[in-house]
């Protein structure tokens, strides 16, 4: 089977406090985006990939830009290790550890500039094993909703503008609208305008929908249509 890659960007990477340990976590994919491909990922789409490499002890591999497609042999070479993978109410969930290798270095010190991070995407290398094409001509390219993922890589630019490195609080820890803002901004890089409406907008669905979760809620809003930065 063909072997693809998608690249995201805005549910961003959250370095971890000890810098020492050089690790990070964000979100490989987002649930119901259509991305600049026409695709959109469906819910579920990682379970069986996620159980594989937990039980086989196989993980996705780590690599930066894709391994510049192989380009030379060591760019194929992992700068890290992902150390958790999970499907949450917005997307896949990735955390991982940078190696202590000159790359690996390099990437962090990427991740971590003032006053912004150098480099913030992420993007994945999958195969669909289990896709839906269109019906209708306003209907996504396909509906992806069983994906092997084979690796996990930091990029510069990301195709879907929701998954990014994040520094932001769990979803499942928000209680409030400033806290739904301030996770719109940083998460998805959006303007404080932008973060406003987008909290208005998950407020409203929470108001029609009370027995949802927090990530059940900010996915549907995500849904819901197109942000602008």
């Amino acid at each position: 089977m063909l072997r693809e890659t998608k690249q995201l960007a805005g549910v961003g990477f959250k370095l971890a406090a000890d810098g020492a340990a050089m690790e990070f976590s964000g979100y490989g994919a987002v649930f119901g985006n259509v991305d600049s491909y026409g695709d959109v990922i469906e819910p579920g789409a990682f379970a069986a990939t996620i159980a594989e490499a937990k039980s086989s002890g196989v993980w996705p591999s780590m690599l930066l830009e894709h391994g510049g497609f192989g380009m030379v042999a060591d760019d194929m070479v992992p700068i890290g290790i992902w150390t958790d993978l999970a499907e949450d109410g917005v997307g896949l969930r990735v955390a991982g550890r940078l190696a202590d290798t000159q790359r690996g270095r390099e990437a962090y010190q990427l991740l971590k500039m003032e006053p912004r991070p150098a480099i913030t995407g992420l993007s994945i290398g999958y195969i669909a094993k289990e896709s839906e094409p269109r019906s209708k001509p306003e209907d996504p390219r396909r509906k992806l909703k069983r994906i092997d993922l084979f690796e996990v890589s930091l990029v510069t630019f990301p195709a879907n503008p929701l998954a990014r490195v994040s520094d932001v609080k769990s979803i499942d820890e928000m209680h409030s609208v400033r806290d739904l803002e301030a996770w719109a901004r940083d998460a998805l890089g959006l303007g404080r305008d932008a973060a406003r409406a987008f909290a208005t907008r998950v407020k409203a669905i929470g108001q029609r929908d009370v027995a949802s979760s927090n990530g059940d809620l900010v996915a549907s809003a995500l849904r819901a249509g197109p942000l602008s930065p």
